[in-house]
């Protein structure tokens, strides 16, 4: 049987203040979960994952992110493989992860109701190594590489504070732009390396990003795999058949059968795969991210799966 959160009162909140106002968040917090909670701020310096840690330390057994993603991933890097369970009350702009796992968004007493109320959930949670001697790091929605990269690379901060999502449709032309086909070799699980030429690389452990478009329609968040798409489009026909196989084939085509049982159409262009484990090397560094935000230019980077990593509410 599901564990609900009504005999669970060792709460911490762990919160972004640049996303919430403190008296708004406790207000709610008090009237859900109690007084007996530990609050934890974090910094610009951390986004999360030392008060996570300090919080399991002192025996609280559940942690409440209140951010973005990067609040949210923080906190679950430290969660991810412990007793502790993991809430989140979604207050970033993307906020992929609460999306994809139907959490409210944009209404506090709502999310803490469902933790309050709901029951945990099994979610695996994917890390990712960027080159030999670099610390991994988790991602609990999708990493990769390309014209969803070069969007966060070419969106301008001070408009994505403003306008939001909508900054990102500014960006989109000069991404389009500045995307080109890049030479890799990949390797899923134990198979032997593959060359390639790709300018998108995208590993999901879910599929669904801002506006509902789901990239990764065969992501399940706890089936134990990460799910991958290849983008080869290099002209308008190339990027036709992206199109007709991301909008039409693997988005409406099977909500309106209702055959998400189908594996997830390929073409030409666009490829779909999934591993437990994926190595790939790239012959040009290129811009990366992770979660929705910038990581840089990776020229090689390893990915693996966490099964059961983390028990959401």
């Amino acid at each position: 049987m599901a564990e609900t959160t009504e005999a669970r009162r060792s709460a911490a909140v762990i919160w972004n203040p640049s996303k919430v106002a403190e008296d708004e968040l406790r207000a709610a917090v008090d009237a859900a979960l109690g007084e007996d909670v530990l609050w934890l701020e974090t910094s610009e310096e951390d986004p999360g994952r030392g008060m996570a840690e300090q919080a399991i330390a002192e025996g609280r057994d559940l942690l409440v992110a209140v951010g973005g993603d990067g609040t949210v991933r923080a906190v679950a890097e430290a969660v991810a493989g412990t007793e502790a369970a993991l809430g989140i009350v979604p207050r970033g702009t993307g906020n992929l992860l609460a999306r994809n796992l139907g959490i409210p968004l944009g209404d506090i007493p709502a999310a803490l109701a469902r933790i309050s109320e709901g029951e945990e959930r099994p979610l695996d949670l994917g890390w990712v190594t960027l080159g030999e001697d670099a610390e991994e790091q988790a991602f609990a929605v999708m990493i990769g590489f390309g014209l969803d990269a070069q969007m966060l690379a070419e969106t301008d901060d001070d408009l994505k504070a403003k306008a939001g999502w909508l900054a990102y449709v500014q960006a989109l032309g000069r991404a389009a732009a500045a995307t080109e086909l890049v030479g890799a070799q990949i390797a899923l699980d134990d198979e032997e390396p593959e060359a390639t030429s790709i300018h998108t690389m995208l590993i999901g452990n879910c599929g669904t990003i801002q506006g509902g478009i789901t990239l990764l329609p065969d992501a399940k968040p706890d089936d134990g795999r990460l799910d991958v798409l290849l983008v080869s489009a290099d002209d308008v026909a190339g990027w036709i058949d992206t199109a007709r196989s991301v909008l039409w084939d693997n988005g409406l085509k099977r909500l309106l059968q209702r055959s998400a049982d189908v594996s997830a159409v390929s073409t030409d262009s666009a490829t779909h795969a999934s591993a437990e484990r994926i190595r790939v090397k790239l012959l040009e560094p290129q811009p990366f991210e992770i979660d929705g935000e910038e990581a840089g230019e990776v020229s090689e980077f390893s990915v693996r799966v966490q099964k059961g990593a983390l028990r959401v509410l």
